[in-house]
């Protein structure tokens, strides 16, 4: 079973951008605590502060929709709702079987 990357970056209207910080920390540290999560970081872009790298990897697709699912109901997918998401998720073998 392939386990799934998501990397690409959000973009956040300049009039969100510091309630968007302010639950991006609590957001990590929900999303890294989800079984099935190897991998989860967020980075404000240097050059646009609006601009946030994103990349993710979990442990198969059922971790990833669970993670989907839990950011939907969350408090971090009622403070990104308007956020513009740029995502690239692709498959990848875990290693050696």
């Amino acid at each position: 079973m392939p386990k799934v990357i998501l990397q690409g970056f959000i973009l956040i209207p300049d009039s969100e951008l510091e309630l968007v910080r302010d639950e991006l920390e609590t957001h990590k540290r929900l999303t890294l605590e989800e079984p099935g999560c190897m991998t989860f970081e967020v980075v404000e872009n240097l050059d646009n502060p609006c601009r946030f790298d994103v990349y993710e990897e979990f442990f198969d697709e059922s971790a990833f929709q669970h993670h989907q699912e839990r950011v939907r109901a969350s408090r971090w997918g009622q403070v990104t709702v308007n956020v513009e998401r740029h995502y690239m998720v692709s498959y990848e073998p875990l290693g050696p079987q």
